[in-house]
């Protein structure tokens, strides 16, 4: 259970609607409403052969290319198409795709429609050739995407640095017992870490583990990607470019796991299922010179459960240089439990010292449109970081995952009531931190994420992930007593 001194307390409000009540947060000295005139909209209605998912508008400190603004998100992997259907429709099947590292370059009036985007970093998918070998991965009853869930950062520009980090998850193929920490550690030093293009799997025992990795950029064009050297000790970086691997001449990129101080790889603490892992996304924010990486992950004592039944925690790691070859520091837990599947994204507020805490959530059963899927919101009294654990973002029991901090967001939904809000994410200046286009000079931040449940552009529903939109939303924040 979670446990605060101040927790999000709802406020009535005199406005009709699925509007929520206004709440207060930070302490009791700030109050979000949600009055019906606040600003929504559709980011993208994605063609059918393509998706959008965890949308970060990322501010660069200029105004010429790559600037001003860069829009990053996970997009689908490249495949060749036929010359009379350019555009097939597509389904997500296959358990080795982790989909690509899309980017665009945005201006100011025109962040509320995704600019077009070009694929940055993928890896391609081996042919399918197992049934020649004696299996076969069966046909899949559900869809799912490999995780991706970029997060972009700027580097010490402080100490004259001039790239760019976008930290990025794939996953590791691993044995069926799980395997522990050493033997992951122990394999990571043999040989080069393949996060997404896996070798065939041997038998029906697919199991996966998520691991962080990490590229840079100096344009948003061009990537270079974090790998091992042949003798699998030292660092390198090594530029992606399209098509690599398609000849013999080369071969693409093998990303590298991020080590943290202790030598470790960064990677989930539970192994599962394709299309069932859990853990490491988050958000990453610079602040007094100090990246703080905030995520979440399976709680392990929760490990033996079946993936869906397994609880969360809130970790914290942090890190002083990026390009470093051990990154980040240990792990530290912030709070927890929180309940399957949670996502949740830290910032410091706009204009506030503060962070702001987002995460998925459900509405109350009392709220308005019932017990719906939302977004939900807090900030905290001060920048300790404590205060971050000490929210309470549920109310109990916190596996039903509901708060009265939730936003009540309007749009998407499948027309019956029924909405989805994944892979949220929002607008941040270069250091990670809350920003808002100058066209919402006013509002305390700018949000995105991919509705699984909307219609598609065409009305097909071949797929609950292609083709599905991406909506946008702001919100406002309001210190009591301000006049």
């Amino acid at each position: 259970m979670l446990l605060g001194p101040d927790p999000a307390e709802a406020r009535p409000a005199s406005y009709e609607g699925s509007a929520p009540s206004c709440f207060l947060t930070g302490g009791g000295a700030l109050e979000i409403c949600r009055d019906g005139s606040e600003a929504e909209g559709v980011l993208i209605a994605p063609a059918p052969c393509a998706f959008v998912r965890g949308v970060q508008l990322l501010r660069l400190a200029r105004s010429e290319a790559p600037g001003p603004i860069q829009a990053l998100f996970q997009g689908q992997t490249p495949v060749a198409s036929r010359r009379d259907e350019p555009c097939p429709e597509r389904r997500a099947t296959d358990s080795r795709d982790g989909g690509a590292l899309r980017t665009g370059r945005t201006f100011e009036a025109l962040v509320t429609t995704l600019p077009p985007a070009a694929d940055r970093f993928w890896v391609d998918l081996p042919e399918q050739s197992t049934r020649a070998r004696g299996w076969s991965e069966p046909t899949p009853t559900a869809e799912g995407i490999g995780p991706r869930d970029p997060i972009a950062v700027t580097g010490r520009t402080w100490a004259g640095e001039a790239y760019s980090y976008v930290f990025l998850l794939g996953q590791e193929r691993v044995g069926v017992t799980g395997g522990d920490d050493a033997e992951t550690e122990r394999r990571g030093r043999r040989r080069r870490r393949r996060a997404e293009q896996d070798a065939p799997a041997s038998g029906p025992a697919d199991v996966r583990r998520r691991v962080q990795i990490e590229a840079r950029t100096l344009d948003f064009q061009t990537f270079e990607i974090r790998t091992r050297t042949a003798d699998g000790y030292g660092l390198a970086w090594t530029p992606f470019e399209a098509g690599a691997g398609r000849g013999r001449r080369s071969d693409p990129p093998a990303p590298a796991a991020v080590i943290d101080e202790a030598g470790k790889p960064v990677t989930s603490a539970c192994t599962a299922p394709a299309f069932e892992t859990h853990g490491l996304a988050g958000s990453i924010s610079v602040v007094d010179r100090t990246y703080h990486y905030v995520y979440t992950d399976v709680l392990p004592e929760d490990c033996g459960l079946a993936p869906e039944k397994r609880r969360t925690g809130l970790f914290l790691r942090t890190a002083q240089d990026l390009s470093g070859a051990k990154v980040w520091s240990t792990a530290r837990k912030l709070a927890g439990p929180l309940p399957p599947g949670s996502l949740v994204r830290v910032a410091r507020a706009k204009g506030l010292q503060r962070w702001a805490v987002s995460y998925t959530c459900q509405r109350p059963a009392n709220a308005p449109g019932g017990p719906v899927a939302d977004i939900c919101l807090q900030y905290t009294a001060d920048m300790n970081l404590d205060g971050i654990g000490a929210l309470k973002l549920y109310a109990d029991p916190v596996e039903a995952g509901r708060s009265p901090a939730y936003l009540g967001l309007r749009s998407g939904g499948d027309g019956s009531g029924r909405y989805d809000r994944s892979a949220h994410f929002w607008m941040t200046d270069a250091e990670g931190n809350l920003d808002t286009p100058a066209i919402y000079p006013n509002k305390a931040g700018f949000l995105t994420w991919l509705d699984r449940l909307a219609p598609t552009a065409s009305g097909r529903d071949t797929s609950s992930l292609y083709g599905r939109p991406v909506y946008w939303a702001t919100w406002t924040v309001r210190q009591i007593g301000a006049q």
